[in-house]
Order: C-alpha cells, then sequence, then structure tokens
C-alpha cells in the first residue's frame, strides 16, 4: 500500500517511542452480541494499541479449548460476519483511530464472496484481515481484493514455516506478521520464550514488516518476555477465560487485566531506558 494506514501510523508512532503495541483478541459476540462494541472501547482505555476481532467459525481448527467454547457460544448467539462487521462500524462512530483486525477462517469470507466481503470491510472501516487457514501460496485472488480496498492481508508464520512460506507471506502481507510462538494451538502452555527469541531474529533478517507474537501469552511476565524481542504482543486465550471465569462483571476484569499487561510491557521500556 501507498498511503499509511492506520495500522502503519499505530507501528511508526510505537517504534518513535520505543513501545511495543499490545493487541488484545476477543471473538465477536461473546459473551453476549452487546457486549463486544463496549468491550472493544474499555480495552483501548485499558491499554490497547490494535484489537483483533474473531468472526466466529464453526471449526476453528487452529484454536484450543477456550477460544472453541466463545466461537460456539457466539455462533449460538446468532453471530455472522455481517454482524461481525456491523460491530466494527459500531465501534468506528466512537473511534477512528484504533486499527481493528479480523481473525477468521477462509469460509465466512468466501461465502460472503471476497470483492463483497472486502468492499463492505473497507466500509465500516476495518484494517487488515487475518485468513487463518490462508496459507499465501493459495492467497492471490484475495489478497488482489483486499489490498484493492486498502486491506491489509496479514499472515501467520509458524517455527515450522519454510524460507519459501516466508518470502510469500512478506511479498504478499501488509501490516505485520504474525509470528505463532509454538506448534500448537491457542491456549497452549508451552512458551519457549528463548527458541521464539532466535527464530525472530532469523526472521527480521528477511521481513521488512513488523513481527508480533502470540499463541501461549497468558500473563504479564510472559507478555513482557515476548515484548523484549517482537513488535508486538498478542493475547487471546487468556482474556477469553476471564470473560468466562467473570461473565458479570467482564467489562471491570477484563479491561483490568489488560492494563496490567500494558503496565507490564511499558516497565520494559522503562528498563531499557534507564540502562
Amino acid at each position: 500500500m501507498t498511503v499509511a494506514t492506520r495500522i502503519d501510523r499505530r507501528f511508526a508512532a510505537a517504534q518513535r517511542a520505543r513501545r511495543k503495541l499490545l493487541i488484545p483478541f476477543i471473538t465477536a459476540g461473546f459473551p453476549t452480541l452487546t457486549d463486544t462494541v463496549p468491550l472493544m472501547h474499555e480495552l483501548v482505555a485499558a491499554g490497547a494499541d490494535l484489537i483483533e476481532l474473531g468472526v466466529p467459525f464453526s471449526d476453528p481448527m487452529a484454536d484450543g479449548p477456550t477460544i472453541q467454547r466463545a466461537n460456539e457460544r457466539a455462533l449460538a448467539n446468532g453471530v455472522t460476519l455481517a454482524k461481525t462487521l456491523a460491530m466494527v462500524e459500531a465501534f468506528r462512530a466512537n473511534d477512528a483511530d484504533t486499527p481493528v483486525v479480523l481473525m477468521g477462517y477462509a469460509n465466512p469470507f468466501e461465502a460472503m464472496g471476497w470483492p463483497r466481503f472486502a468492499a463492505a470491510a473497507q466500509r465500516v472501516g476495518v484494517d487488515g484481515v487475518l485468513t487463518v487457514d490462508l496459507p499465501p501460496e493459495e492467497a492471490e485472488m484475495p489478497v488482489a481484493h483486499l489490498t484493492a480496498a486498502a486491506l491489509a492481508p496479514i499472515f501467520l508464520l509458524a517455527p515450522t514455516s519454510s524460507p519459501q512460506r516466508v518470502a510469500a507471506a512478506e511479498r504478499l502481507g501488509d501490516g505485520f506478521l504474525y509470528y505463532v510462538s509454538l506448534t500448537g494451538v491457542t491456549g497452549a502452555g508451552h512458551l519457549d520464550v528463548a527458541d521464539v527469541g532466535n527464530r525472530l531474529t532469523r526472521l527480521r533478517q528477511v521481513v521488512r514488516l513488523p513481527v508480533v507474537v502470540g499463541f501461549g501469552v497468558k500473563d504479564p511476565a510472559s507478555a513482557q518476555a515476548i515484548a523484549a524481542l517482537a513488535d508486538g504482543v498478542v493475547v487471546g486465550s487468556r482474556l477469553i477465560e476471564e470473560i468466562e471465569a467473570n461473565p458479570a462483571a467482564l467489562h471491570r476484569c477484563v479491561p483490568a487485566l489488560v492494563a496490567e499487561l500494558r503496565q507490564a510491557i511499558d516497565s520494559l521500556a522503562s528498563k531499557e531506558t534507564q540502562r
């Protein structure tokens, strides 16, 4: 893209401020249809830099039990891709600055049709689309529609990604690359920070885009450790767990957790400044 997007501007501002992005993930329509938009605003107020909004799908193959349950609940609530887009539109009524990335699976986008989806997503203020089960080798057509609508196609990379896949994701992608910290599903607990660091060092030698890390980030300590290595940290399953544990107080408990993560990440910058 030739024109800087909300995503580009947010990463550029963070780089100038030596700040690492905090990117919370929530599932659209979970736990209820009316919770999502207020929660998105609360996440921003608590320190979120960019929001990943999950598009519910019946077979979320990359997700662990926690986000699977959130998908099932959202689908039972009647959430569709069209309703997810309507939530983004409602969010944009009071927030024109925070980037929003839809994270989902190809089926709903294919069912709507990529041209129609891209146009609708652009109209409501979506900034990027991460399609979990769409590898770059099969993404030429969808990417053409997304980029024509000024939407960033965002690709996943994993510890097992080949140099050829990394090159394809870099060539077709925009906004940022999402590095999966482990060979497993969301919510897995075996985060190896040293391994992530080694792999990101090699990855940065061949990519120009910012790199964020997700899967396995569960608490302020792990968020801080990953923030020392990456341009941004994605936290998803832990937030969904907080919603499940405190459904009556989610609008207090979830932002409080995000504020703790923000403080941990920002304290890292303070330590580096003092060196």
